[in-house]
């Protein structure tokens, strides 16, 4: 597969919405479209982190909580007073904690399900009429593979991403007719700074997830994935993308190296 050279005068009218975007996949993609020549509106909670963000890409930061109706509500007016986005992002989600369901934590799929299944829902339906009206939106929405295959000890991350995963199917049925394009890139074992230690709460515990496997897959390896998926030619739809690391064959199928 060859990837499209990004030719900077092409996407000086592309503009991306991207959540998510203070740590990992969300910054690593704001990176890699506003070095593409993309104007993107970095979105996340942490307002100096984004700031950081913007400084160094020129990207427009702004502070936001997908998952409250007004901070949606404030985004939305910023991107239509700057004249308007043609790609929505959804990379904002997480993991939190590994137990059974027997020893379920209500607050961590609670957390999971707002900021997974709700929040992406929130910010997509807020924006979904600047994208029709567009006539050449894209929605992408970042799951996982945990979305395709249920596992010991993941049940409140299965049961979110299954989730988000059948929305971004209905939405792209539901969507067709107005001409929006919706993708879904499914990134299986990425190491990231933070992932593995916000689910597990412990640094020990989070570098065991990545003990041994010569090359997981980075950040930015799946914001180049974003990247092309978005930057293809709108008629064509990559409507889901499977990304793992070749030691990972399946989510129960990963080689460690001893030693």
């Amino acid at each position: 597969m060859t990837l499209p050279s990004h030719n900077n005068s092409a996407a000086l009218n592309k503009t991306a919405v991207v959540t998510g975007a203070s740590t990992g996949i969300g910054e690593a993609t704001v990176r890699a479209l506003a070095d593409a020549g993309w104007k993107v509106f970095a979105v996340a909670r942490r307002a100096d982190r984004l700031q950081a963000l913007g400084t160094q890409t020129g990207a427009v930061p702004f502070a936001a909580d997908i998952t409250h109706d007004d901070d949606v509500a404030a985004l939305l007016a910023a991107v239509t007073e700057a004249g308007g986005a043609d790609t929505l992002i959804n990379i904002a989600g997480g993991a939190r904690g590994a137990d059974t369901i027997a020893n379920a934590d209500s607050e961590d799929w609670d957390w999971m399900y707002k900021v997974n299944v709700l929040g992406t829902m929130k910010i997509t339906r807020a924006f979904l009429p600047m994208l029709r009206k567009n006539g050449e939106g894209t929605v992408l929405n970042l799951t996982s593979t945990a979305a395709l295959a249920a596992y010991e000890g993941g049940g409140g991350y299965n049961a979110a991403k299954f989730a988000q995963h059948a929305m971004t199917n209905a939405l792209r049925l539901e969507e067709v007719g107005n001409n929006l394009r919706v993708i879904e890139v499914a990134p299986g074992l990425v190491y990231t700074e933070e992932f593995a230690l916000n689910r597990l709460g412990d640094k020990e515990a989070a570098e065991k997830v990545y003990a041994g496997v010569e090359k997981p897959l980075t950040a930015q390896d799946v914001a180049d994935v974003v990247k092309y998926a978005v930057s293809l030619p709108h008629h064509i739809n990559l409507d889901h993308i499977t990304v793992r690391p070749v030691a990972q064959a399946a989510n129960h199928k990963l080689i460690r190296k001893e030693g």
